[in-house]
């Protein structure tokens, strides 16, 4: 028979992966506020000052470098672990990565003012609501995945489906962005609007890739 240490679970009350899903919903919290943002740009009516949204969303971000840096402050240094250490801080490192592609994101969007044209206007918004599923289905896999290290779950074939529902929103993630982006350089409007609208892309493709790194690295962590 073997025998399941549970992931720190000799090491204390607080497991560090708890700290990752007090981090992980942050990033719920900076999609709403882009989504909000982006929506402002399109309909152009009256909607919060940027800088009141950059702020918002600047004093997640610093929120969740703080619950970063706790769990990493505080990882055991016992004999304990069922994931390597290095997976786990590569883990860390990625999930941040989420947040600070979309803190540049909204930086971008704010940076001057710039007119959307209509007919791209829905290919912006399906982009965010897909990148918005792919971070969302991450949570899922998250939160199975440390039920499946503490011996709280025997379904490594559902959570395995969960990595798979994040590969398959990446999918789409990247096809969306690479058919907006080719709209965006056929229009004929002003090179700093190009040059914005496609960085502001460009982020939001990177909040799903590395929202794809973090399933590829939780998939690595159970193939023991």
């Amino acid at each position: 028979m073997t025998l399941r240490i549970p992931f720190f679970g000799l090491l204390g009350s607080r497991s560090p992966m708890d700290g990752l899903v007090e981090h992980y919903d942050k990033i719920a919290e900076c999609i709403a506020a882009i989504d909000e943002s982006l929506e402002c740009y399109v309909s152009g009516g009256v909607c919060r000052e940027f800088k009141e949204l950059t702020k918002a969303v600047d004093e997640i971000e610093n929120h969740a470098d703080s619950i970063k840096r706790n769990i990493r402050n505080h990882l055991p240094k016992g004999l304990f672990m069922a994931v390597e250490k290095h997976l786990f801080l590569s883990y860390t490192k990625s999930q941040d990565n989420v947040l600070d592609a979309a803190q540049d994101a909204l930086h971008w969007l704010a940076m001057r003012p710039v007119v959307i044209p209509e007919d791209i206007q829905k290919d912006m918004i399906y982009l965010l609501d897909s990148v918005a599923k792919c971070t969302v289905l991450l949570g899922p896999a998250l939160k199975s995945t440390i039920a499946l290290l503490n011996g709280e779950s025997l379904d490594r074939e559902g959570t395995k489906e969960c990595y798979r529902k994040v590969r398959r929103e990446r999918d789409e993630v990247r096809r969306r962005k690479n058919e907006l982006q080719t709209k965006i350089y056929d229009k004929d409007i002003d090179f700093k609007d190009i040059y914005q609208l496609l960085h502001f892309v460009d982020c939001l493709d990177n909040m799903g890739h590395n929202t794809e790194n973090c399933a590829e690295l939780l998939r690595s962590m159970i193939a023991r």
